[in-house]
């Protein structure tokens, strides 16, 4: 699956030394009804992804708008990667959907995007206004991450280095380059944690998660499930799936659940 959309469009989002600019790549709808698609890529992921243009490529089918854009530090945007953190990645994934101007979404978060699109969820539900959420697709989701999945195996190592440097490394099965968690990511994390009371989410929520998953290991998703409202949640445990769920069958699988919750209600 090759990428043809246009070049990026940029919005700046934040003030001063805080200002960076985000990429964003938009397909227009073709018709006036119907939700628009909302990719929220990965740790150090970017929207250029194959499960980011199999949302995009429903999005076409259906006529629909579609929305993917680079939080600070991926891809195509600009700031630091090491100044990220979930309040910041959170504030840009909110001025990206004001931007854009619509009234009804389809969130599609995939794996630390699960987690953003959760807190979306409970940010606009806060704020009073902004755009009807029809549907949370997540992909692995990783909510909590910080405090569920890393701060709990960290070495002694780690723990000094992050006392010392403000950050630890750690090799990358996906990138040359490892990954890098700040002292900061994690101490925001804690901040946005999801996982601590029932959600108030009022919306179908379908999760695909992979079985052979070493990086967000399904039980994630168990234990994600016990804090999500009872009615319209549907888990789909993928036997022989990875982290990535990128097969051409775990495309056509996360594009028939987009199907599923774009369709008109």
């Amino acid at each position: 699956m090759s990428d043809t959309s246009s070049p990026p469009s940029m919005l700046t989002v934040g003030s001063g030394d805080q200002a960076r600019d985000i990429a964003m790549l938009v397909r227009e709808a073709d018709q006036d009804t119907g939700p628009a698609l909302i990719w929220l890529g990965g740790y150090r992921s970017d929207m250029t992804g194959t499960k980011a243009q199999a949302m995009e490529a429903v999005a076409a089918r259906l006529g629909l708008k579609a929305v993917r854009f680079d939080y600070s530090g991926h891809g195509a945007s600009g700031g630091a990667f090491r100044d990220g953190t979930i309040s910041r990645w959170l504030e840009e994934s909110l001025a990206v959907i004001d931007h854009a101007g619509v009234s009804d979404v389809v969130l599609v978060g995939s794996s630390m995007g699960g987690w953003i699109a959760l807190r979306l969820a409970q940010e606009i539900a806060r704020r009073g206004q902004g755009p009807k959420i029809s549907g949370l697709a997540l992909i692995a989701p990783a909510p909590d991450f910080t405090a569920e999945l890393i701060e709990p195996h960290l070495t002694d190592s780690q723990k000094a280095s992050l006392a010392e440097r403000g950050f630890f490394e750690e090799t990358s099965q996906y990138s040359p380059e490892p990954n890098i968690y700040t002292r900061a990511l994690i101490e925001d994390g804690r901040n946005n944690r999801i996982m601590a009371a029932p959600l108030q989410i009022d919306c179908p929520i379908h999760i695909l998660q992979g079985m052979n998953d070493a990086d967000v290991p399904y039980g994630h998703a168990l234990k994600l499930m016990e804090y999500l409202p009872s009615d319209d949640v549907v888990l789909t445990l993928i036997r022989d799936g990875d982290h990535r769920l990128s097969r051409p069958q775990d495309l056509e699988r996360l594009e028939f659940t987009l199907e599923i919750l774009a369709k008109p209600k």
